[in-house]
């Protein structure tokens, strides 16, 4: 067996990883909050904003994390399709959930429906990812903490759902995503610990890409993309905002006439 590490780079990766899922979470629940607040077209752009921060904090928080994973006796490397794909998958199947619970007529019908399809969205992200791994040797897997981690992502994903129903100021949604973050980093390594590995010595040139050839500068970019859409929406006016800002406008319109 392959003597597995998880923090090759000591705490660098788990501790930004970590970071990465708060600030997705973060930013899917500000924007669920905005989206309930909203109708129309703009209901469904803030749930769609929402869908992609929680998609791209989750996915990021997976693949900064396994940038300190590493395998004793192996190089490792990831098959580029699946990689895209486990992305792909996290947006769209969290995507659902969000549209459940934003459209969902029935609150606790959509909560259950929307944290059961998002959870096994995010177990199908990671696991789609781990897929991806290209290594001398074959993965194996412990069922019961594979199962483990299914239902820690599944309440994890209900109870970010239900805040996003349920809270609305932006401390509370603070400290939510930092309970949201933790959970999905529970789940990720909770996952990690079910992987074992039985390496074959070989000199063939392993498939793929390098960590720092494709996955370093692609979590770079994702988290990129959360930093700035989290500047974008702390800077656009709520809907109480625009609100006020169309009532003290009237007056200065009548006495105009």
């Amino acid at each position: 067996m392959g003597h597995l590490d998880h923090a090759t780079f000591g705490w660098l990766t788990p501790v930004l990883s970590y970071a990465m899922a708060c600030i997705g979470a973060a930013l899917g629940l500000r924007c669920t909050v905005r989206a309930l607040g909203s109708s129309g077209r703009s209901r469904r752009n803030w749930l769609l904003t929402a869908a992609s921060a929680l998609g791209t904090g989750i996915w990021t928080m997976h693949f900064v994390a396994m940038l300190g994973f590493g395998v004793t006796g192996t190089e490792i490397h990831y098959n580029v399709p699946l990689t895209i794909l486990s992305l792909l998958v996290a947006m769209a199947v969290v995507g659902a959930g969000v549209f459940a619970v934003g459209y969902g007529r029935d609150r606790g019908r959509a909560l259950a429906l929307g944290g059961l399809t998002t959870g096994l969205g995010v177990a199908s992200m990671h696991y789609l990812g781990m897929a991806a791994l290209r290594l001398h040797g074959d993965v194996r897997y412990d069922p019961v903490l594979v199962g483990l981690s299914v239902v820690i992502a599944v309440v994890a994903a209900t109870a970010a759902l239900w805040a996003g129903l349920n809270i609305k100021s932006p401390l509370a949604v603070a400290g939510a995503s930092l309970v949201m973050g933790g959970a999905v980093s529970s789940m990720h390594y909770t996952g990690m610990l079910a992987v074992s590995v039985r390496v074959t010595p070989s000199e063939a040139v392993l498939p793929g890409a390098t960590t720092m050839q494709f996955i370093f500068p692609l979590a770079v970019g994702l988290g990129s993309y959360l930093f700035l859409t989290s500047a974008f929406v702390a800077l656009s006016p709520t809907a109480d905002e625009r609100e006020a800002s169309e009532s003290a406008q009237r007056p200065v319109e009548s006495a105009a006439r």
